[in-house]
């Protein structure tokens, strides 16, 4: 009986060494599951960023060709008004002229 009870002991023990060395193996590999999950973390955060970024970039960039080609368009239609002003001027002038050579 003793022989048989020393073997149950000697397999409680090897169990529990077993599921100590389990629980340290498995322990061990908390900070890298944890270092790998922060890092999945950091990368999807810079892309979500990167992404941001970009457009609003597109959205700046447009904004400001909007801006350039509605300054230049303002700039085209203030010569084009000074250039009627003028041919205004000048055909007023010549009218003026045909009327008092006619009389």
């Amino acid at each position: 009986m003793n022989e048989n009870r020393i073997q149950q002991v000697l397999e409680v023990e090897r169990q529990a060494q077993e599921i100590h060395e389990k629980a340290i193996r498995e322990a061990q590999q908390l900070p890298v599951q944890a270092e790998q999950e922060g890092q999945a973390l950091i990368d999807s955060a810079r892309v979500k960023a990167e992404e941001e970024a970009r457009a609003m970039i597109a959205k700046a960039q447009a904004e400001e060709e909007t801006s350039r080609i509605l300054s230049k368009a303002e700039q085209k239609n203030r010569e084009s008004e000074a250039l009627a002003m003028s041919n205004f001027d000048r055909a007023v002038a010549y009218v003026l002229e045909r009327v008092i050579k006619t009389e």
